[in-house]
């Protein structure tokens, strides 16, 4: 079960919604693989990482593994996925294309 959601919604809440969030961490991975609508999903990648470490570092960062400094490593793996899908991947586009 997922501490930080227990400890800001309630035991009612935590296990429909730690399912609910791995359920979509599967489709999210399923789409990062089929690599329809790349930089959409980006997008909702970076959003989604920046809100929940957001919440995290504001209402549970004692639950946090690095504390306060999770939102470093949150900012890194951002970077990545930009990087990867903005930078990285618009290069390669523009190799295969000449």
């Amino acid at each position: 079960m997922n501490k930080s959601l227990e400890e800001f919604l309630g035991s009612d809440y935590s296990r429909p919604l730690t399912l609910l969030i791995g359920s979509s961490e599967v489709v999210m991975a399923i789409w990062i693989m089929t690599k329809v609508k790349t930089k959409l999903n980006a997008i909702i990648q970076i959003a989604i990482v920046a809100a929940m470490n957001v919440l995290e570092f504001i209402l549970v960062p004692d639950l946090l593994l690095w504390g306060r400094l999770n939102s470093i490593y949150a900012m890194l793996f951002i970077g990545i996925i930009y990087y990867n899908e903005f930078i990285l991947n618009q290069r390669l586009k523009r190799q295969t294309s000449k």
